[in-house]
């Protein structure tokens, strides 16, 4: 399926010559997918906190769809919309589905510590020239501080897809700090921290 035909079921989360965001997001080198994805996954997510559980599943699928027609099968982020539909199943009493939908989660989630050593970060924006200087000066340190944050929260949502199907509360807190965790950069941690915090909280 193109694009146009996706623009169809989610022209609002599409973009267009005027959307400021997709723009930078082409113009750093992503492709409209990956915003496209992380767009679909923040709504399908507000979804479920509004109760609204039809529009999150085909939120959900969506995104789902997305990631199995453009991101290679060892990509974290086909694992994300894979939760959310885990979680919607178990909701549903459907443990069956749900297990299968974990079971996919936790297929695609194995390599995400080898993409962790592998990420392009690219420089941050930062509020004085004094910051800038310092990331700079101490670029290796930076980047070696940033990616051992972002294993923590690998780990964590290593955890979380363990327990998918557990029938208890979620062992960590995910879509509530995404917006608080989302880099303004588009890069590499950009999309592991999707991939990692694009998961309803239940």
């Amino acid at each position: 399926m193109s694009f146009t035909t996706m623009s169809m079921f989610a022209p609002h989360i599409w973009g267009s010559e005027r959307d400021a965001e997709m723009r930078a997001a082409r113009a750093a080198g992503w492709r409209r997918a990956d915003l496209i994805w992380e767009r679909l996954l923040e709504v399908a997510n507000r979804d479920w906190l509004a109760n609204d559980r039809g529009r999150a599943r085909r939120h959900f699928r969506q995104a789902d769809f997305v990631a199995r027609l453009f991101f290679a099968a060892t990509d974290p982020r086909r694992a994300t919309a894979q939760a959310g539909l885990a979680i919607l199943a178990r909701h549903y009493g459907q443990l069956g589905r749900a297990e299968r939908f974990q079971r996919r989660a936790l297929l695609h989630w194995q390599n995400a510590a080898d993409n962790i050593a592998a990420m392009e970060i690219r420089p941050r924006t930062r509020s004085s020239l004094f910051h800038l200087r310092l990331e700079v000066l101490h670029r290796d340190r930076f980047h070696d501080n940033l990616r051992r944050r972002i294993q923590g929260f690998t780990t964590e949502t290593g955890d979380t897809l363990r327990n998918l199907t557990s029938g208890g509360p979620a062992p960590h807190r995910h879509f509530a700090r995404w917006r608080g965790e989302r880099p303004a950069v588009f890069d590499d941690t950009r999309k592991m921290l999707a991939a990692c915090l694009l998961i309803p909280d239940s």
